[in-house]
């Protein structure tokens, strides 16, 4: 008795699930505070320049060896 009507409402809400995510989603293309969107569109600096690898591995190796020359510099300096 209560199969048949559980077995029609089944697929019917499933269709109302697939169908919301598309209508309910407004189209942004024309919004201006839509930015664009993909690989590297985020970074905060141009990945494709020329020099990109010598300044990014010197930020590295800068950023790596800072803490041994500032405990070098502390052993080293006179005492006061």
């Amino acid at each position: 008795m209560f199969a048949q009507p559980a077995a029609r409402a089944s697929p019917r809400i499933t269709s109302l699930i697939s169908r919301r995510a598309f209508h309910a989603t407004r189209a942004r293309f024309s919004s201006p505070y839509h930015y664009s969107e993909g690989p590297y569109s985020n970074l905060p600096f141009n990945t494709k320049t020329r020099f990109f690898a010598v300044r990014y591995w010197a930020y590295m190796l800068t950023g790596f060896f800072a803490p041994f020359g500032i405990a070098i510099w502390q052993t080293k300096k006179p005492k006061a």
